[in-house]
């Protein structure tokens, strides 16, 4: 891969803070392409049709989160139902809300967390029936 901006640790800082990074030229075999990165990376993969946008960003044993950037907010909605992961995000890079359901697709957990849909994981369904 190949570092546009950032790559390396913030000289003037103490601690576990890394600078903002762009990396092209990036290969599907990379760890960079393979893993979730927790941090602020930015692989950026050129592709042709939407069909291929949708087919990279599934490429993945993971799927917490995405995020899709278009002109063309229709389209943005269009492939952001494509896309396997637990919260697509349009023309934003993050939107967690406390009331929002935060999970997963694939590797990256199963259940949710906040909102309505993590209160049910924190509960036991019971039927109790009498004759």
């Amino acid at each position: 891969a190949r570092v546009v901006v950032g790559g390396k640790r913030p000289e003037h800082l103490k601690g576990a803070y890394y600078l903002p990074t762009i990396l092209t030229d990036v290969k599907r075999t990379m760890r960079v392409w393979k893993e979730e990165v927790f941090g602020p990376v930015l692989p950026v993969v050129p592709f042709q049709t939407e069909e291929e946008a949708v087919a990279l960003a599934n490429d993945t044993p993971y799927g917490l989160g995405a995020q899709v950037f278009s002109k063309d907010v229709d389209r943005a909605i269009r492939v952001a139902g494509k896309i396997n992961a637990g919260c697509v995000d349009i023309n934003e890079g993050n939107h967690w809300q406390p009331c929002t359901p935060f999970g997963g697709y694939k590797g990256s957990g199963k259940g949710r967390e906040h909102g309505k849909h993590g209160f049910q994981e924190l509960c036991q369904i019971k039927a109790i029936a009498k004759g």
